[in-house]
């Protein structure tokens, strides 16, 4: 094996084996014996225990129920000490929760007795591999760079944001979704001379119509129903600071106005104020869209776009630094690992070509929704091709539009600031993928929780109306889809009232609907 290194395999230790039964020692024993492999073997977890404090195995192979330490607690035990180590769990019980609560463990594989010898082998030749692997691989440093990305396209990047570092002039950030728009503001705002003030950010795309002009100017006490206190808005909460505008090409067409006069003449009103209030504050625009398509559209005004088209920075999409995907994967992979307390998986030569070929429309979010996807669902901590999501092997990548959350995986949490990995673009959307039901029994709404956690932790407002929209819209477009369209035998099948499903396919926008 290629990863092995001759220095490796000198000073390599003993495999042990931990099984009551002593046949199953003895097979493992001579068919590791026959591949040059050493073994030591235990007939109970206390004698493994033991044995610990003066050693410990390149690997190690245990079962599950044995009179005394089960494997279990053997694992548990183990990996408290040697959280690096991989563990072989062998059992006769091929229960779903004896394998649930090995892989919650920690352990490498699960394997099931009676099994095949040369698989057997094959998967601690494996568990060997990672093992040599995880001793040969440096300490990461503690503190990770803000923004990962050696491509040239990415340097280019960094060259930018370092001329713009003392300057307050107003940028606007174009790029595709997902490649990190808000990531590479709050780099130009913390290498800026405002970087001791706030840094707001506000998705236009994401604020209903009839509350973005408030959500951005603030309004008075008594400017409108509900009204019953003044509210400072976005510009006020950035004085002196930065205030980032993300998907502006969204913006409605009267709001624009109102923007160009605060970048205009730095003044703006209150809804339903009659003092002008002065704003000192750098604004840093982005979007996705085609601006100059839409002032020709009409969509987009033209002053505000030369207002905001002062200096242009472009990001690249994925597919041009394909050469960063292994240093992202790399970092999502321990970034969700830490996030679940597991410990972080690797990708095989195999799988990283496979992963570096795809075509990844999602860009930088898409591959860490896939690293998050491989964290809680691939066997093994060396994951091979065959581990991935179908969708991807199957040159679907597409698949994994944000666009459906049945069967989804929710997206980890990953702080605001991290390293370029495209934060989500306000509204965090809950990435699908075609996969197995999730291990555990409160697998989805443990990862709910998480993306919920992630939202917060990025100011986001209003989290439970956007998430429970999308878990509203999820259920109903699944019951649609499979009542053929028929949205009163939906209802049914949902256990809500005609009316209430008549209403949620028009509030949500569901297309597809049909009377019986």
């Amino acid at each position: 094996m290629d990863v092995f290194k001759r220095e490796a395999l000198n000073y390599m230790k003993p495999i042990w084996i931990v099984d009551d039964d002593a046949s199953i020692r003895w097979v493992l024993e001579k068919a590791l014996a026959r591949e040059n492999l050493a073994t030591r073997s235990f007939a109970s977890g206390r004698e493994a225990l033991a044995a610990f404090e003066s050693d410990s195995p390149q690997v190690l192979v245990s079962d599950i129920r044995m009179p005394g330490e089960s494997g279990l607690d053997l694992l548990a035990a183990v990996k408290e000490k040697h959280p690096g180590l991989p563990v072989i769990v062998i059992t006769a019980f091929s229960d779903l929760d004896s394998a649930v609560a090995s892989f919650q463990g920690g352990a490498f594989e699960y394997l099931a007795k009676p099994f095949d010898i040369d698989k057997a082998v094959a998967l601690i030749r494996r568990a060997l591999e990672e093992s040599l692997r995880e001793a040969s691989v440096e300490i990461a440093p503690t503190e990770t760079p803000e923004i990962l990305g050696q491509a040239p396209a990415m340097q280019e990047v960094f060259r930018a944001i370092g001329r713009l570092s003392q300057s307050n002039v107003t940028v606007l950030i174009t790029g595709e979704s997902g490649t990190g728009k808000e990531l590479v503001a709050r780099a130009l705002h913390k290498h800026s001379p405002r970087a001791q003030q706030p840094f707001i950010a506000l998705n236009t795309a994401a604020i209903p119509k009839d509350l973005l002009e408030s959500e951005l100017f603030g309004h008075e006490r008594g400017a409108f129903t509900g009204a019953q206190a003044m509210r400072r808005g976005r510009f006020e909460q950035a004085e002196n600071g930065t205030l980032f505008l993300d998907e502006i090409g969204d913006m409605p067409f009267d709001l624009q106005t109102r923007l160009l006069r605060v970048l205009s003449d730095g003044h703006f009103y209150r809804v339903g104020g009659h003092q002008p209030v002065k704003a000192n504050v750098r604004v840093i625009a982005a979007t996705h869209q085609n601006l100059e398509q839409r002032v020709r559209d009409g969509l987009f005004r033209e002053d505000l776009y030369h207002r905001l088209n002062v200096i242009r920075l472009r990001l690249p999409s994925l597919r041009e630094r394909r050469d960063d995907i292994p240093i992202l994967v790399r970092h999502f992979l321990v970034q969700s690992a830490r996030q679940l307390g597991v410990e972080p998986k690797r990708l095989s030569e195999e799988a990283n070509r496979c992963i570096a070929s795809l075509e990844l429309p999602g860009n930088v979010r898409q591959l860490e929704n896939l690293c998050n996807w491989i964290t809680v669902m691939a066997p093994g901590q060396t994951v091979e091709v065959k581990d991935l999501p179908r969708d991807l092997t199957q040159g679907q990548a597409g698949a994994m539009s944000a666009a459906t959350a049945a069967s989804a995986v929710v997206a980890m949490p990953a702080p605001s600031a991290g390293p370029l990995h495209g934060a989500l673009d306000g509204a965090a959307s809950l990435p699908s993928m075609s996969v197995p039901a999730p291990v555990g029994a409160d697998g989805w709404i443990g990862l709910l929780e998480l993306q919920a956690a992630r939202m917060l932790s990025e100011g986001q407002i209003e989290v439970m109306d956007v998430l429970g929209r999308q878990f509203e819209s999820a259920l109903i477009r699944t019951a649609l889809k499979h009542t053929h369209g028929r949205k009163n035998d939906a209802a049914i099948r949902l256990g809500i009232g005609r009316n209430t499903i008549t209403r949620k396919i028009a509030e949500l926008g569901i297309d597809g609907a049909k009377d019986e």
